[in-house]
């Protein structure tokens, strides 16, 4: 009888370990829109932009124990490292609890509600769409944004045509994920397209729904593989304010 070959076994380790790192699920632009619409429906309606740009980081990074360690680099990255009050909200509304690092350069937080895990991919998916996530909420003018156009920013490109940059959302759907009244997106899309973020934009009152292009180059390449639906071509018409 012929000896049994166990082709399997034979596989080199770094391409094993390249097996095991490949993307599994929704990818990071997908991944960022599934949890902008969890925190929309998780945290209290008053909950700051600064507060739900914290819990964005935080519930991608949440390993299976529910807990999150989120480096001081990123809060930096935020520009959140100085500021306390968006921990304090979280904990207030019960959505997280602080608990002792193990290391200086690190805040720990326990995530309190356990719906989040039904959200949770593959620690590399996790980490590759909070590094999507904090690139989307970035600008050419980072320094002189707060964290609301940072937020904005995050959800206007999770919501965009990778390739394109155009974009279609309800107008309170967005202001529920950003924490604001409806009445005050104008201003702040304003701001976005002022900072070079935004290109165009146009609110449509009888339908209700937001339509934007994100300026040349500000399009968020997700390294996954996936599909997502384009949006409509009509975008950029109906004079889309500048």
């Amino acid at each position: 009888m012929p000896d049994t070959v166990l082709t399997h076994a034979s596989l080199h380790p770094t391409t094993a370990r390249r097996h095991r790192r490949r993307p599994q699920g929704p990818g990071e632009q997908t991944r960022v829109r599934e949890i902008l619409s969890y925190l929309a429906a998780a945290l209290p309606p008053g909950t700051s932009a600064a507060a739900r740009l914290l819990a964005l980081q935080c519930a991608l990074r949440v390993d299976i124990r529910m807990h999150v360690r989120l480096p001081h680099g990123v809060l930096r990255s935020l520009r959140l490292n100085a500021v306390q009050d968006p921990w304090r909200e979280l904990e207030r509304a019960r959505w997280l609890r602080s608990i002792p690092a193990t290391a200086v350069n690190e805040v720990v937080a326990e995530l309190l509600d356990a719906a989040l895990l039904g959200q949770v991919p593959a620690r590399p998916d996790r980490m590759r769409a909070a590094d999507w996530a904090l690139r989307a909420g970035s600008s050419p003018t980072a320094g002189a944004t707060g964290p609301l156009p940072r937020l904005a920013s995050a959800y206007l490109a999770a919501h965009a045509d990778p390739q394109t940059g155009s974009g279609v959302s309800e107008l309170d759907q967005m202001a529920r994920a950003c924490g604001v009244p409806p009445a005050e997106l104008p201003a702040l899309l304003d701001q976005l397209a002022e900072t070079g973020l935004l290109r165009s934009w146009q609110a449509c009152p009888d339908s209700g729904d937001l339509y934007w292009t994100l300026a040349h180059g500000r399009g968020i390449r997700d390294t996954s593989r996936q599909h997502d639906p384009a949006t409509p071509d009509s975008a950029d018409e109906g004079g889309a304010r500048p």
